[in-house]
């Protein structure tokens, strides 16, 4: 009696909720609702980036400052293609990160749409 029942509420459970996640709009919804958390994700990772790369070029600038106002001409260079560096190598690491995250969506969304229908 136990084993028929539970098969039994089963199957209408599936009855009921198969016609629910068939249609075609529930899984655009989800994938629609994974995107928008992953980029969110990447825009703040990139503001992150931003802001970090914003306080060491800030910093360098400072002290190439400095050094330009001792006379120290070389130094003041140095530091200046020093921060450049940086900020280009976290702009390329900004950039790979939103890379691999709309990867992610796009596996996402393909998953989504060959499950869906």
């Amino acid at each position: 009696m136990k084993k028929s029942l539970t098969i039994a509420l089963v199957a209408m459970t599936i009855g009921i909720a198969a016609p629910v996640f068939a249609a075609g709009p529930f899984w655009d919804r989800l994938g629609d609702r994974i995107d928008r958390r992953l980029d969110a994700r990447g825009e703040r990772r990139d503001d992150r980036l931003d802001a970090r790369g914003d306080w060491i070029n800030q910093r360098l600038d400072n002290l190439a400052d400095r050094a330009e106002a001792r006379g120290r001409i070389r130094r003041a260079e140095r530091l200046d293609r020093r921060g450049d560096r940086i900020d280009n190598r976290l702009d390329r690491r900004g950039n790979r990160i939103e890379g691999r995250l709309d990867r992610r969506g796009d596996h996402i969304n393909r998953h989504l749409d060959r499950f869906g229908g």
